[in-house]
């Protein structure tokens, strides 16, 4: 897929975080890179590693629907780590 952030497969949880003071729903592959991509680098950089392995697992997961789980997850550890969930 071209472009990942328009991605309709949906992830296998739905993720509320708490963005601003604003609860934004995260259902989709796309909302979910496009979410972890609109932030600045920087914003990401103590979590680096997973926010690599979310990025690689969700464009993964946009050409194969198959990999979805693998997404899910590693988007969960990430949401974890950064304390959003």
């Amino acid at each position: 897929m071209s472009n990942v952030s328009n991605s309709e497969t949906r992830l296998k949880a739905t993720f509320r975080v708490k963005v601003n003071g604003k609860i934004v729903a995260i259902e989709t592959v796309g909302q979910a890179h496009g979410f972890i991509s609109s932030l600045n680098s920087v914003e990401w950089m103590e979590f680096r590693s997973l926010h690599s392995d979310a990025k690689a697992a969700l464009e993964a997961a946009a050409e194969d629907g198959m990999l979805i789980v693998q997404a899910t997850n590693a988007l969960r550890a990430l949401f974890a780590r950064a304390r959003l969930l």
